[in-house]
């Protein structure tokens, strides 16, 4: 299977996700999250540097669980622009 190549907005995206799941992570070590989450360290740290933006669903729920975020905040923190100028990408 070929991957289609992510826009600028969804690099932007994971960009901004990394950022919030590592000020929700506060002074927690990687390893520690990542345990509670059940993911490795590794994983956690390419989404956290937005080299992996666009991790699978039970990854970010079981990080919001970890971090005690609800989805409904991850989701609006990766919410398309109101202009919707991503939608043309």
């Amino acid at each position: 299977m070929v991957r289609t190549p992510l826009t600028p907005w969804e690099r932007e995206r994971g960009e901004r996700f990394g950022a919030l799941l590592r000020a929700a992570r506060g002074t927690r070590s990687m390893v520690e999250i990542a345990a509670v989450a059940g993911i490795s360290s590794e994983t956690l740290r390419k989404i956290e540097t937005g080299r992996a933006p666009t991790p699978a669903f039970f990854t970010v729920a079981a990080l919001a669980y970890a971090l005690d975020l609800s989805l409904d905040e991850l989701a609006a923190a990766c919410a398309l622009p109101d202009d919707g100028e991503a939608l043309s990408a």
